[in-house]
């Protein structure tokens, strides 16, 4: 069943939101569950992406994106009306929601978007939220207003310093947890390398720290094993496991080499496509005489 591109808007630099018709999984979808799309049923990957909203009286859900291989390419290439041939869903185990006390949500680059449904339920459990959201550079930073609703303090970092703290994530995530009380709860969400040295420094502290792991994945059921993680010395399976886990127990490095099994075909698939954008003229015709190029 093909499901539409109700509104899709650029909302950074190579960064998409688009909300899409999917009723049954938008009224199954909880915080930190996740689906799988195929764009067109006879040439597509399968790709997973975090469900960053869903609204049950539209039936639909909010997907973002960043430009990076040929599968998110094509789809932020679609337009408002275009049609996603699949989608599977929702898939993954949803976070556990309480009231924990003081929480602190770390995102980083594109992991702002699946942290944000997240921290919105818990600070409507009753948690206190302190976000730090971190980015290469002031364009890349997204859902800045989204995070300033929920949280009862803010920390933007940029490794640039061209907005907020010249810093690394884990500087003001230091000096939280050597607060008093430190913090109750970590929620990590953002590149692997981001992840693996935030968990680094709440383990200094004894700080309980979940992280979201996004692997490489087919199926999403477990089958193919190509999310597979070592996980407190043990195989797990991110889609069906996952795709939250204890962060002071993921062997984050043997994670970082699978998921640069395939960097070589992803880039040759990526230029492959660019060149037949290039070929038909498709960077030609963007703008379809409706006034924008990305919706």
């Amino acid at each position: 069943m093909p499901h539409k591109i109700v509104s899709k808007t650029r909302i950074s630099e190579d960064v998409f939101t688009a909300d899409v018709e999917t009723p049954l999984i938008a009224r199954a979808a909880r915080p930190g569950q996740f689906v799988i799309i195929a764009i067109n049923t006879e040439y597509s990957e399968r790709i997973p992406l975090t469900i960053a909203g869903a609204d049950a009286e539209k039936g639909t859900i909010r997907l973002i994106w960043q430009r990076v291989g040929k599968t998110t390419s094509e789809l932020s290439d679609m337009k408002t009306g275009d049609c996603i041939s699949n989608i599977a869903g929702p898939l993954g185990k949803p976070t556990h929601i309480q009231n924990f006390g003081t929480v602190v949500c770390v995102g980083g680059g594109i992991g702002n978007a699946p942290l944000l449904p997240i921290a919105k339920a818990l600070k409507e459990a009753g948690s206190k939220i302190i976000s730090i959201l971190g980015a290469r550079t002031k364009p890349l930073l997204i859902l800045e207003n989204e995070f300033a609703e929920i949280s009862d303090e803010l920390i933007i970092t940029t490794d640039d310093g061209s907005y907020g703290r010249k810093a690394l994530v884990t500087e003001p995530l230091k000096e939280i947890c050597r607060r008093q009380p430190k913090p109750n709860q970590v929620f990590v969400i953002g590149p692997a390398i981001m992840m693996k040295f935030c968990c680094d420094v709440t383990k200094q502290f004894d700080v309980p720290t979940q992280v979201s792991l996004n692997t490489i994945m087919v199926d999403g059921t477990g089958m193919c094993g190509g999310c597979r993680i070592e996980f407190d010395g043990k195989p797990k399976f991110v889609c069906v496991d996952g795709p939250e886990f204890d962060g002071h127990k993921v062997n984050f490095d043997l994670m970082m080499k699978r998921l640069g099994a395939y960097k070589e075909a992803e880039q040759k698939a990526h230029e492959m496509y660019k060149e037949h954008q290039c070929k038909i003229g498709l960077d030609k015709t963007m703008d379809d005489g409706r006034g924008t190029k990305d919706e």
